[in-house]
């Protein structure tokens, strides 16, 4: 009975000091801004999709590209287009959940929204995500265009993309 009590006794204090370094981890992340690596592959990525432009639609256009962490939990990204200024905000909390995730499927995403602004096309249509949405998405160098997050993809990403 003694092992008992002493496994589960070492178990629950296992358990508490796991919880507290991922209650520090989580609160250090909340605090900090995003790491340099992670800003520098951002940055890289914003580089390829604006070669993309160039290339495909023969614009140069630098939209400011935000980390923001005041944006609602079930929001990936958002592009924005107020008094001619458009922007493209992605939510920092996300990041923590998958970095990958964010650089590769909601820039580009974003991206799309804010070139549809570009081009003056405010279709509402499909909450947005029109077929001329999507063919830019593509365009751009987007791996899934589709309308909505997948929240499976997130899942392997996460797992390293072992299906």
């Amino acid at each position: 009975m003694k092992t008992i009590y002493r496994t589960f006794f070492l178990l629950t204090i296992s358990s508490l000091i796991l919880f507290v370094i991922i209650f520090v981890k989580d609160k250090e992340f909340q605090k900090n801004p995003l790491s340099q690596k992670t800003i520098d592959k951002l940055i890289k990525k914003e580089k390829d999709i604006q070669s993309l432009i160039q290339q495909r639609y023969r614009v140069n256009i630098n939209f400011p590209v935000i980390i923001e962490d005041q944006l609602p939990n079930n929001l990936f990204g958002l592009a924005t287009y107020k008094k001619g200024v458009i922007k493209i905000f992605l939510n920092k909390k996300r990041f923590q959940e998958s970095e990958q995730y964010m650089i590769d499927y909601v820039l580009p995403h974003e991206y799309a929204h804010a070139m549809m602004f570009y081009f003056k096309d405010f279709s509402k249509e499909n909450g947005g995500h029109t077929k001329r949405w999507q063919t830019i998405c593509k365009n751009i160098g987007g791996i899934k265009c589709d309308r909505f997050v997948d929240h499976h993809d997130i899942l392997i990403e996460k797992l390293g993309g072992i299906y």
